[in-house]
């Protein structure tokens, strides 16, 4: 009957943990429960429409059309069979599902927003079924330029440097950049950023060109507009820079955060990615699209799902279509427009290999940044974690074999949670629930909290590691110490630990090893240039250019580190098994040793 209060005790423990690590996220997100509420990959229709913004940082004239088709190919004349898809009568879309309104994933689990929506009525202009699948940006054009699928739509800004790598479509939708800052802040505008100013963007958008290049500032990178939104609830950055239909979508009534000033997009419209040598399936796409404009579709959609009024001077489509008749939003802007339409030769697999993989010019570009920054801090993350998490695993090793059960039952509860949770939801749990609390000691820089989160990650797997060592050990080892005097504190310290930790220096090593590597989710909580680690160095530049290159290049510097660890784990293994080799002996000691023995 003793079990049942023990297993009840032990259950209380767990739920009082879970409730601690509940209630730290609690205070670093703030309003989330309530913004959950709220179906932001939804329409918000007409009744959410909003005039351009007159809060401008800076008047811009409009910049000369440079790829802009003068007209499409008329639609009956287009033949579905020769578009080059990679499944005839099928197109295959690469897609996001963290930018409402313009690309989500509904509650139904359907791919929507107001790309994908409007890419859905080209698709049935053309007569081709539209199949979405997930993917990550920093792939994307890679993927179509690859082939993988036929057309990217991810809200996609035609850079000159993407166009180096994908074709694009005339440009469907055009938008600014919104500086996103707490009510009654220091931050009015974008002149009061400064080098000590946490910036938030979103990694290899043209918002992060934008305020490395345009303002000359390091900014704070993330993977997705969520979780740059979230950081910027918690305090954990000073503002955040954004697309404004992202900035107005995301922000919801009670947190305490507006737009302070817009500006305009000083790059490119927004276009589909189509691989660069398919010119048959752009061209089939700028039909689709001046047909959706021509029939009231695409004002229909855009009032729907992005109603605010297009920049004075630029219509979506080709220069022939007409434009949408939207409803008098009321706006003021104005923008660069590029697209590019000339033909290329098709390449060869070998050739598109090449260019993904190994641009040689991008390798070189890649390495002085890996080993100078991603290198060191990928070591200091590594060793930092590595020797805390050793500390901390070798108590819970301890306290877990103790006979104390107070003891005994928080330790196997903490490795049971820490175990069973994805390394990223402890992460964020530490970098957004105790970063707020532990501002002041951090200087809000979730650096070193990213640092412990892999610590005590890592330190469920130690102690497992230790506690099985130690067990290892023959029960004979603790029974001989005792029967020499020792106490049991004394004979665990002195005699059983030592053994069992020598057992286990192989599996220690190779946790060491997954360290390096768990290293990148840090990038999670958003760090500074000069704080990447090698993985976010080379997704830094695979995400501006949508080259795989850089990705390959860290992967190398990944191995260099990783494949003399493996060695030596090995060659720690084969001497724990076999011992120190014999030394040879020299003949005159071996002649002295059988001297006078017949």
């Amino acid at each position: 009957m003793a079990v049942v209060p023990a297993v009840r005790s032990r259950a209380l423990i767990a739920v009082l943990l879970l409730a601690v690590g509940l209630s730290a996220t609690a205070c670093g997100s703030g309003s989330d429960d309530a913004a959950t509420e709220r179906n932001l990959c939804a329409p918000p229709g007409v009744a959410a429409a909003s005039a351009a913004p007159t809060n401008l940082a800076s008047s811009a004239a409009a910049g000369s059309d440079r790829y802009t088709t003068a007209n499409t190919v008329p639609l009956n004349s287009i033949d579905v069979s020769k578009l080059g898809l990679i499944t005839p009568g099928k197109l295959s879309v690469g897609t996001l599902s963290d930018a409402p309104p313009s690309i989500c994933v509904d509650r139904q689990g359907t791919f929507t927003g107001f790309d994908n929506e409007l890419l859905k009525a080209i698709g049935a202009k053309l007569g081709l079924q539209v199949e979405f699948s997930g993917t990550e940006f920093a792939g994307l054009l890679a993927q179509v330029s690859g082939g993988r699928f036929d057309v990217g739509s991810s809200n996609i800004t035609t850079t000159d440097a993407r166009r180096r790598l994908v074709g694009f479509t005339n440009g469907y939708d055009f938008g600014y950049f919104s500086l996103v800052a707490p009510n009654g802040g220091a931050i009015k505008g974008f002149s009061d950023l400064n080098r000590s100013t946490r910036i938030a963007v979103v990694q290899g958008t043209v918002q992060d060109e934008f305020v490395v290049n345009q303002l000359h500032l390091d900014p704070v990178k993330f993977p997705d507009y969520n979780t740059a939104y979230a950081n910027l609830k918690s305090g954990q950055v000073d503002a955040w820079v954004a697309p404004s239909a992202q900035a107005e979508g995301a922000i919801a009534p009670g947190d305490g955060i507006s737009v302070s000033q817009n500006t305009f997009s000083l790059d490119n419209f927004v276009g589909y990615a189509v691989a660069k040598n398919n010119q048959p399936l752009i061209d089939a796409l700028n039909s689709g699209l001046d047909a959706v404009i021509a029939d009231g579709t695409y004002a229909e959609l855009y009032t729907d799902w992005v109603p605010r009024q297009l920049p004075p001077g630029w219509k979506p489509g080709s220069k022939a279509a007409p434009a949408p008749q939207l409803p008098d939003f009321a706006a003021l802007a104005a923008g660069k427009q590029t697209n590019e339409t000339q033909q290329s030769t098709p390449k060869s697999t070998v050739q598109q290999l090449k260019d993904t993989f190994f641009d040689w010019s991008l390798y070189r570009k890649a390495f002085p940044d890996l080993l100078e920054t991603g290198l060191p801090n990928t070591l200091i993350l590594a060793v930092v974690s590595g020797a805390l998490g050793t500390v901390l695993g070798m108590l819970l090793a301890v306290a877990g074999i103790s006979r104390t059960r107070w003891l005994r039952w928080p330790a196997r509860v903490y490795t049971d949670i820490f175990r069973g949770l994805p390394a990223v939801v402890i992460i964020l749990l530490i970098g957004l629930g105790v970063g707020p609390v532990a501002r002041n000691l951090t200087g809000n820089n979730p650096y070193w909290l990213g640092a412990v989160a892999l610590a005590l990650l890592a330190s469920a797997y130690i102690g497992e590691i230790f506690r099985s060592g130690i067990q290892s050990v023959e029960a004979g080892q603790l029974e001989a110490a005792r029967a020499i005097g020792f106490g049991y504190r004394q004979a665990m310290t002195l005699v059983v630990i030592p053994q069992g930790v020598r057992r286990v220096l192989p599996a220690l090593m190779n946790q060491f090893i997954a360290l390096i590597k768990d290293s990148s989710l840090i990038y999670f909580l958003g760090l500074l240039a000069t704080q990447r680690e090698l993985f976010a160095v080379g997704r830094d530049l695979n995400a501006q250019t949508g080259n795989l290159s850089p990705l390959v290049a860290a992967g190398l510097v990944y191995l260099i580190l990783t494949i003399p660890l493996t060695h030596l784990v090995n060659y720690i293994d084969r001497r724990m098994r076999t011992g120190r080799p014999d030394r040879p002996i020299d003949q005159v000691e071996a002649a002295t040793i059988t001297e006078g023995r017949g």
